[in-house]
């Protein structure tokens, strides 16, 4: 082995040394969690104002991640650098608003210098400090304790397990008010409009499905022949069987072709309604595409009809319809 590669042994250790220090930091703010928790809480659920976050350094990328964490989940916040802040961006900040100020000293001088203007505008202030004793902590209405025993840096110099606390006790904050709020998975999908979540979540059957005048269709006394030619025409690797009312009453797929060759069916002679499959699985245009999806891997089907609620046929959808939709 070269002598410039490091010893692999000693980097594993000290990998899961950091990890190990950093998982019993998170863990550790669990048995910490007290009423200034509650109380950060109710602050911020009283206001009718926004959530400000501030800090600087690697508490600074703590507090954007914590600000898009909270106004992603139903509590309208924005990040605002403590150095910025004193320069010209305090006046975003009004009465009505909270603060959030994360230093893991409690002593940062950029924090400290704006939070006499931040009382002064009449915000609530929440500190997220490593030391109660702080400066930072002591001005704050409500305080969250976020110290850690030690870093996780072998110098115990670099921010790394303070990061870590910080950032899952923000998180931990945010889930506390998502809860508080009601927040669902509807209001979430409508902050996610353009990942696959949201597609998930706002995109109906409708909007995906064929409409019916383009699903293949025979009557339910048609011969066999009749409604092979349909599938064919469809494209969709079925036909809808509908009474004269357009109520569904069965399908007939490539699967039922299959089971009536296999039971020696002549079918040149019988009808579909000998070979389809009665009472076939449906669903609401109304419904959320990815139920469809469900139902589909649910029942091992790779087409399904969409009917109201008299079982009248409104169109029809197919796996591949999904996948274009990049439902699945």
């Amino acid at each position: 082995m070269p002598e410039s590669l490091p010893d692999l042994g000693h980097s594993l250790a000290l990998a899961r040394r950091v990890l190990d220090i950093e998982a019993r930091a998170v863990s550790a703010l669990a048995s910490r969690l007290d009423g200034d928790f509650l109380r950060a809480l109710a602050l911020i659920l009283d206001r009718n104002g926004r959530v400000i976050v501030t800090g600087i350094g690697k508490t600074g990328h703590v507090g954007r991640k914590l600000a898009a964490t909270l106004a992603s989940t139903g509590t309208p916040a924005y990040f605002v650098h403590a150095a910025e802040a004193a320069h010209g961006d305090l006046g975003m900040i009004t009465p009505d608003d909270v603060v959030i100020a994360i230093s893991n000293s409690g002593a940062s001088e950029e924090v400290l210098t704006i939070v006499p203007l931040v009382k002064r505008q009449g915000a609530k202030l929440i500190a997220m400090t490593g030391n109660a004793a702080s400066p930072l902590s002591r001005d704050a209405d409500v305080h969250l304790d976020a110290a850690v025993a030690e870093e996780a840096c072998p110098l115990n110099l670099a921010p790394t397990a303070s990061t870590t606390a910080a950032l899952a006790l923000g998180d931990a904050l945010a889930v506390a008010l998502l809860d508080a709020r009601g927040f669902g998975a509807d209001d979430f999908a409508r902050s996610h409009p353009g990942g696959s979540l949201g597609r998930r979540l706002l995109t109906h059957v409708r909007d995906v499905m064929r409409p019916a005048a383009a699903v293949p269709r025979v009557a339910e006394d048609a011969p066999l022949s009749e409604a092979l030619i349909e599938v064919t025409r469809g494209g969709m690797g079925m036909t809808a069987i509908t009474a004269s009312d357009n109520r569904v009453v069965g399908i007939f797929t490539d699967g039922d072709l299959r089971r009536t060759f296999e039971r020696g069916e002549d079918i040149r002679r019988i009808r579909v309604a000998d070979a389809m499959t009665r009472t076939p699985r449906s669903i609401t245009a109304d419904a959320l595409a990815v139920e469809a999806a469900t139902l589909m891997e649910e029942n091992r089907i790779s087409q399904l009809l969409v009917c109201d609620t008299e079982q009248r046929l409104e169109g029809a959808l197919t796996t591949l319809d999904l996948m274009r939709a990049k439902v699945i």
